[in-house]
């Protein structure tokens, strides 16, 4: 895959938000089974908006992200070294569109990870089609939700990141490397117009992974 800076071409344009009720006197009260408690299911993390963005590198574009993503440990098999899958898999959809006058570029992609931490969530999905990508690429976004009056922010591993420079086609032009599972740079660019909702949770323990042996001094 040939790496393209946003703003790159004239030609091409590449990019790349209950009632009340009585409670029952101490008569009627019976003791429940500690086993028949049913617990809450843990929160799932999850990114969730759409929004515009400012890249410094095409000011006057507009540039725009949709992401819905949800972490969904343990659902994506990776035989022999993760048969279970990660912690991390997820799923959902990843949209982009990058126009200059009457040139639009576009992809639509299927999350497979996602994680998180505080307002920051940091994910990955391949391309299932696009006038700019190549059908099966990973790409790797990151969000930052903003506070106190700061706006979000959204980075993205293409352009001006994830260069490889001994990574050069026959040509001696700079070819980009997929990114790995939820790897993707800060969230460098500003949200300029919507915005994104992130929602943290710690990510789960795998089930093959043994407790760890008790210290004894």
């Amino acid at each position: 895959m040939r790496i393209t800076t946003i703003g790159a071409t004239a030609t091409v344009v590449a990019v790349l938000a209950s009632p009340i009720t009585s409670t029952p006197t101490p008569a009627t009260v019976s003791a429940v089974p500690a086993a028949s408690v049913v617990s809450k299911p843990t929160k799932a993390a999850s990114v969730h908006g759409e929004a515009r963005i400012s890249y410094i590198e095409s000011i006057h574009d507009d540039i725009r992200f949709t992401i819905h993503a949800e972490q969904t440990p343990f659902t994506r098999p990776m035989p022999p070294t993760a048969p279970e899958g990660l912690p991390t898999d997820a799923r959902g959809t990843l949209k982009f569109s990058h126009s200059r006058g009457e040139v639009t570029g576009w992809a639509e992609a299927t999350v497979d990870c996602l994680v998180t931490s505080g307002r920051t969530a940091t994910l990955t999905a391949v391309v299932r089609k696009s006038n700019v990508e190549e059908p099966g690429a990973r790409l790797g976004i990151s969000v930052q939700q903003g506070g106190k009056g700061k706006p979000d922010r959204l980075g993205f591993s293409w352009g001006v990141v994830n260069v490889d420079p001994e990574n050069v086609d026959e040509n001696g032009q700079l070819v980009r490397p997929q990114a790995g599972s939820c790897m993707a740079p800060a969230p460098f660019t500003t949200v300029i117009k919507g915005g994104y909702k992130v929602i943290h949770a710690e990510i789960t323990k795998s089930p093959t992974q043994p407790e760890p042996a008790p210290h004894h001094s």
